[in-house]
């Protein structure tokens, strides 16, 4: 026999040795798994916690001395002999005459002839056993256990896991634990205790029934991690003796007593407020804190800080996870609009969610100790972008200008909370409070009148020693006697005014009187228009039903037509600011009804957020509507020269785009150049280059019909690359240029154009390298900051802080930076800055549509190629 047949045979005679053991074991391990089966079962049927101590020991004592018999077998096992395994081997591979055993075997007899013949059989076999099969052990229980009783102890152990998995009848650790006096859990006591965390984190409730954590555990490996804030439920049915509840914040040296829910509220299905036990002194345990026998009651705490749960003999360990308190601050500052709104710019976030964002206004001079202000301070509601939402940015926009602090200096925080009621505040900032620029001189003298009592009702009488100042010679300060009339009958409202009501009645009186000596019913259509839009935003935030929806949607036409109606009567009596008005800066009543159409389009089909996002779009477009009141009192030269300045902008915006494509297909063509076997095609409905597959690519001659780029060498691509850069070195000092002339003019140019500076001057170096990708990069960001200069430069001309300019002048009548009030790109209204259209118009929306269905179109189709499809997906996924 061969040296390699010898190893062969001698593992798998182990191994056959081996299933014998196992074949041998089987059978007596019967009866000892089934004596373990049957104390698994006993223990989860919670038998063990029934008994009294003897019982208790004598059913311990007996399974004990059942499992030590049953072991017994095990130890008269016998090891199976080498030809015992040469048997199996042969009997389970059919092997004849002894296959195994002929190779140990010596002839008998001497002789040449016979130990030829005797090594040939000796060869014949040792072929058969080459591929000998060891086969899996077959203990064959069936023969020790004929009636089938070994299903009994499995049936019955699987019942029990079940039952004790869900109510905690018993635990195997119970069978350990003698009763030797009655415990604080009864014999039958059932506890359930849950957490359930705050609904605006969206997780789902945690049962804690299924996770014991004993006093022997490691608690910093076991704790289960809960939300801050989150409420916690005991509830604990029967019992013998009453069971403690209580909680033990890390650090505390004592447990806190959770009280047990006032049985009343509880019956009546009203749960009383989880209380906070974190951080409290220990009670003693009483009727409230303890668990009366044989008595369904419920616990129930606030979890804010890391402790640990104690009920009865159970414990819990729990690790909060901290809720972060909102951040919020001011993305840019306060500022003013056209019709004396204030605009905040706001950004903010929360882990969890955003609830509500307001500003909060107070005034910055002291008042006198004994003051009584008429208002409350100003509410500003800072609009979401959505409900909960973890990050926000956006801008509010509010006219506050009616409020008696409009035109005083104010301090304004920005408030933020999420669904647990933590605040966060941003860093304040002064300023004066937008007032309403009343051009008629009455009216403003009337509206300083209001403002006196307004802000301190002491002052009354001073208010009233201004209304005889002004009605002191009617015939030649009020020319309309229904003014003067008016006058008289608020000075009498404020000489009978009896308390704080009527004064505020008053002051409210005044100003209407204000407002409609200013400009008509102008003013108060304008103040109903407001209103309605503030009512239809609160029924938006509380989700009200959409036949409230419609009564407040059919309010806000009415005022909005009232407005319209109100603004052309205005521009009649004034036509010579009727002809100053570009027709294509007019704001229609169909583009105002199609906005408000899709508002109550959106509330109805359940987009609140939305709808709630569009009307507050809506109220900042009419607080920037200037509405033709404001005479134009620029001068003509200056505001010219200005334009020029920034049609000049314009024009180098556009120059640097080009610049920016062409250096991008310049290097890319060098880059197909260099890479012959990745060629490029051309999707016809995005005009971007798309990858194709190899074999794909287009012809020649037809590449070069469309690009004449690519008959150009490897070398003279370069060259052309390297020749950009003079171009966008003359850029560079054009945009020098224009920042000297904008600074001779009194403006001041924002850091848009310093940065727009420093990445030219970047791309100037990197194209006289020839590296064209880097190129692209910088120049993209220097177009992007000439973007948001332009836009710092329009702001600037909006607040007066152009040349020969007052607050809101110098820019188009109805919207700004060139657009109207839609947001959309008006004609011959300056140059293009490039900015971002919020609202798009009904075709580009029609061509996004089609552009997705194509794409959708192109997926759906199998013959696609992978790398096209990789293309396409790439482009959905594109935000």
């Amino acid at each position: 026999m061969s040296e390699s047949l010898a190893r062969s045979l001698a593992a798998k005679r182990t191994a056959a040795c081996l299933i014998l053991i196992a074949e041998r074991i089987a059978p007596r391990l019967l009866l000892p798994v089934s004596v373990l089966l049957l104390f698994l079962s006993a223990a989860w049927f919670g038998l063990f916690r029934l008994l009294p101590f003897a019982a208790h020991a004598a059913l311990l004592s007996l399974f004990g001395l059942a499992f030590l018999a049953a072991l017994i077998p095990l130890f008269r096992l016998r090891l199976p002999a080498r030809e015992e395994a040469d048997r199996m081997l042969e009997a389970r591979n059919a092997l004849p005459h002894q296959a195994i055993g002929v190779q140990q075997d010596r002839p008998a007899t001497d002789g040449a002839f016979g130990a030829a013949l005797w090594a040939e059989h000796q060869a014949r076999m040792a072929r058969t056993i080459e591929s000998l099969r060891t086969g899996v052990p077959q203990p064959d229980i069936a023969r020790f256990d004929r009636q089938g009783l070994r299903a009994v102890p499995v049936l019955l152990v699987a019942v029990a896991f079940a039952y004790s998995y869900s109510n905690r009848a018993g635990l195997i650790s119970d069978a350990v634990h003698l009763p030797v006096a009655a415990g604080p859990l009864g014999p039958d006591v059932r506890i359930d205790a849950w957490v359930t965390p705050p609904g605006y984190t969206g997780r789902a409730p945690l049962f804690l029934t299924a996770r014991p954590n004993t006093a022997g555990e490691d608690m910093q490996g076991s704790a289960l991690r809960v939300p801050q804030f989150s409420d916690l439920t005991v509830r604990i049915t029967g019992g013998a003796a009453p069971t403690a509840v209580s909680y033990q914040a890390d650090g505390d040296a004592a447990a806190v007593e959770i009280p047990v829910e006032d049985a009343k509220s509880e019956a009546d299905g009203k749960a009383s407020a989880p209380k906070d036990v974190s951080g409290e002194p220990a009670a003693a345990p009483s009727e409230q804190t303890a668990t009366a026998p044989g008595k369904a009651t419920t616990h129930l705490a606030k979890i804010t800080r890391d402790g640990t749960l104690t009920v009865g003999t159970e414990r819990w360990h729990f690790a909060v996870i901290p809720d972060a308190v909102p951040e919020i601050a001011f993305d840019g500052g306060p500022r003013a609009t056209v019709n004396a709104a204030l605009e905040v710019p706001f950004i903010a976030k929360d882990d969890y969610g955003l609830t509500e964002a307001f500003a909060e206004i107070v005034p910055i001079d002291t008042p006198a100790a004994d003051a009584r202000p008429l208002y409350p301070a100003p509410e500003y509601r800072l609009d979401l972008p959505r409900r909960n939402a973890k990050d926000a940015k956006a801008v509010a926009s509010r006219n506050l200008s009616e409020h008696p602090l409009a035109g005083k200096r104010v301090r304004i925080t920005l408030v933020a909370r999420d669904a647990a009621g933590q605040e966060g505040r941003s860093q304040p900032q002064e300023m004066i409070l937008p007032a309403r620029r009343f051009f008629e001189p009455l009216a403003g003298a009337v509206a300083e009148e209001r403002q006196v009592f307004a802000l301190d009702a002491n002052r009354v009488d001073r208010a009233i020693e201004l209304n005889e100042a002004i009605t002191l010679r009617p015939e030649e300060n009020i020319p309309n006697l229904t003014h003067y009339l008016l006058l008289q009958s608020a000075k009498g409202r404020m000489e009978t005014a009896r308390g704080d009501d009527m004064l505020r009645g008053t002051a409210d009186y005044l100003w209407e009187i204000a407002l409609g000596i200013e400009d008509g019913n102008l003013s108060l259509a304008e103040k109903q228009l407001r209103d309605a839009q503030q009512k239809l935003s609160d029924a938006l935030e509380r989700n009200a039903s959409d036949e409230e929806i419609s009564k407040l949607m059919k309010e806000l036409r009415d005022a909005m037509q009232a407005f319209m109606q109100a603004l052309a009567e205005q521009a009649m009596k004034n036509p010579q600011m009727a002809q100053r008005q570009a027709p294509e800066n007019s704001l229609t009543s169909r583009d105002l009804q199609k906005m408000m159409d899709q508002i109550e389009n959106l509330a109805k089909s359940g987009s609140k957020d939305q709808a709630r996002q569009m009307l507050s779009e809506m109220q900042r477009m009419m607080n920037n509507l200037q509405a033709g009141r404001q005479p134009q009192m620029q001068n003509g030269q200056d505001n010219s020269a200005m334009r020029q300045q920034m049609d000049k902008l314009g024009e180098l915006m556009q120059q640097q785009q080009k610049l920016m494509e062409e250096t991008f297909r310049t290097d890319q063509a060098l880059r197909d150049r260099m890479q012959r076997g990745d060629p490029l095609g051309t999707d016809p409905l995005f005009d971007q280059p798309m990858p194709q597959e190899p074999g794909q690519s287009q012809p020649q001659d037809q590449a070069d019909a469309n690009d004449p780029m690519q008959q150009m060498t490897e070398e003279e691509l370069r060259q052309a690359l390297k020749d950009l850069q003079s171009r966008q070195k003359q850029l560079e000092q054009q945009l020098s240029e224009l920042q000297k002339g904008l600074e001779g003019m009194g403006a001041k140019p924002g850091k848009g154009f310093g940065e727009a500076g420093k990445e030219m001057r970047g791309a100037t170096g990197q194209l006289g390298q020839g590296q064209g990708d880097q190129a692209v990069g910088s120049q993209g960001r220097a177009l992007q900051a000439l973007r948001e200069g332009a836009q710092e430069m329009m702001n600037q001309m909006g607040q007066g802080q152009g040349p020969g300019q007052g607050p809101g002048q110098g820019v188009p009548q109805y919207g700004q930076n060139g657009r109207d009030p839609l947001g959309r790109r008006q004609q011959n209204v300056g140059p293009d800055f490039g900015d971002q259209v919020k609202v798009p118009d009904e075709i580009d929306t029609q061509r996004a549509r089609q552009i997705l269905e194509e794409i959708r179109r192109r997926l759906g189709t199998n013959s696609s190629p992978e790398l096209e499809r990789q293309y396409l997906e790439r482009l959905l996924d594109m935000p």
